[in-house]
């Protein structure tokens, strides 16, 4: 159950111990069946995805490989803010505890271009917690075929009455060193974290090897 719980917390994918590229993640939890590096998405998905340059929640953000950044990046659109902002939720791009590798839920985006259509925009880092002054050139959006967008719609449903469950439950459960569950939760940094300590003290507070 502690299981299901976290992955429904995350999106539907589980947080993996290892390094994690962008193209994988991005492929695993969009559905689109693209692959190679990044850069190549946006012109991998012509003919057989929508292309466009505006944000949709499901949708690819496709960045073109600049400095460093040689490969290109794909970022997955978790929802749309603004017409100028939006969050992503991505894979291996700041340093998390001084690692690489890791995923970033609902990460602030911001359009940056002159005429508003997405090809300029700045992305949160977060160990500078900022967006910094780095300006990254993007292609555009992929869209999600409407198979994957109602999936994901329907994923979508699940987590939140999944959260609103958990939400309900964090005031009512005590912790082992007193307090309450919601005390617990905001001492920990990331949403599989929370869900585990939400789990724990619903349980005793066991321990398990599973994370």
């Amino acid at each position: 159950m502690a299981s299901t719980v976290m992955m429904m917390a995350t999106g539907g994918v589980a947080r993996a111990d290892g390094y994690l590229q962008c193209v994988p993640f991005a492929r695993t939890i969009s559905g689109i069946e693209l692959f190679g590096d990044a850069w190549t998405w946006w012109q991998k998905a012509a003919g057989r995805y929508a292309q466009g340059f505006s944000p949709k929640a499901g949708a690819v953000l496709v960045f073109k490989p600049t400095g460093i950044m040689n490969k290109g990046h794909v970022a997955v659109v978790s929802r749309v803010l603004t017409d100028r902002v939006i969050q992503v939720t991505h894979a291996n791009w700041s340093m998390i505890s001084g690692a690489r590798g890791q995923v970033e839920k609902d990460v602030t985006v911001v359009d940056v271009s002159r005429t508003g259509d997405w090809s300029q925009v700045k992305v949160w880092y977060d160990p500078a917690r900022d967006l910094g002054n780095t300006v990254y050139p993007t292609y555009g959006f992929i869209y999600q075929s409407n198979e994957n967008a109602a999936r994901q719609a329907a994923q979508n449903a699940v987590l939140t009455v999944a959260q609103s469950a958990l939400s309900q439950l964090v005031a009512a459960v005590p912790t082992a060193g007193g307090g309450n569950a919601a005390q617990s939760l905001n001492q920990n940094s990331s949403p599989t974290d929370r869900i585990a300590a939400l789990i724990q003290a619903a349980t005793g507070g066991g321990s398990s090897d599973n994370h």
